[in-house]
């Protein structure tokens, strides 16, 4: 509709026309970023390094998000640290990942030297780091530094799998491996009736679970928490 025609006096007492033009289409709403969060699990042994891109909602929206596994990478055996670290750091360029992209690494045992590469590498405000305990426990050791027990980082990741909050993007090479590692996985309860989980036979690798349960703890324990907004 062009616009309505009426008639309108004016401050000297005559009549013209005035021409009202329908209001113009309101404004778009800003599209707000995404999150995401990015889970490393460091070698032990003949273990594998792995990292795992997860993409979350903006901030402000479901109150029970829901994922998508965006890149899952395994390095070859026997890779160094300090290659890891290098490549983490071209995989945050490589995925145009902003600032406030959560790193989320696994700082047990000889992690430290990967955390002090880093450091150089990554915001500071980003950057985290979790030692991964036998307790039952999550202890905060200060800001961004945490001790949490593997219990709790696989239960977060099967309960989010379950509730069908998380799903894996079409097309990852790796997508296979991974659904192996979680089949290999079972639950055990403690006779002090403490849940405890581990592979099913020696010599199963859980690289990858472990790499995305990391992002995953992060993203649902302090992603979309007042605490995570610097």
């Amino acid at each position: 509709m062009a616009g309505l025609r009426f008639w309108s006096r004016t401050a000297a007492g005559d009549w013209e026309v005035r021409l009202l033009r329908p209001p113009g289409p309101a404004p778009a709403a800003p599209v707000l970023p995404s999150q995401y969060f990015l889970g490393l699990d460091l070698a032990k042994e003949s273990d594998y390094s792995a990292v795992a891109l997860v993409e979350g909602p903006p901030r402000g929206g479901d109150a029970r998000p829901h994922y998508e596994v965006r890149s899952l990478h395994r390095w070859p055996l026997g890779t160094r640290y300090k290659q890891v670290a290098a490549d983490v750091a071209q995989f945050r360029t490589q995925h145009a990942l902003g600032p406030d992209a959560a790193l989320i690494m696994d700082k047990t045992g000889l992690g430290q030297g990967v955390y002090e590469e880093l450091q150089e590498r990554w915001p500071a405000t980003s950057l985290i780091s979790v030692t991964i305990t036998g307790g039952q426990e999550v202890v905060t050791a200060r800001w961004g530094e945490y001790h949490v027990p593997k219990v709790e980082l696989i239960g977060r990741l099967l309960v989010v799998l379950q509730n069908e909050r998380l799903k894996i993007a079409p097309g990852l090479k790796t997508a296979p491996q991974l659904e192996a590692e979680l089949q290999g996985y079972q639950r055990r309860v403690s006779r002090a009736q403490h849940e405890q989980y581990g592979q099913w036979h020696a010599g199963q690798h859980d690289d990858l679970v472990m790499a995305l349960a990391l992002a995953v703890w992060y993203a649902e324990a302090h992603g979309y928490t007042q605490q995570h907004w610097w």
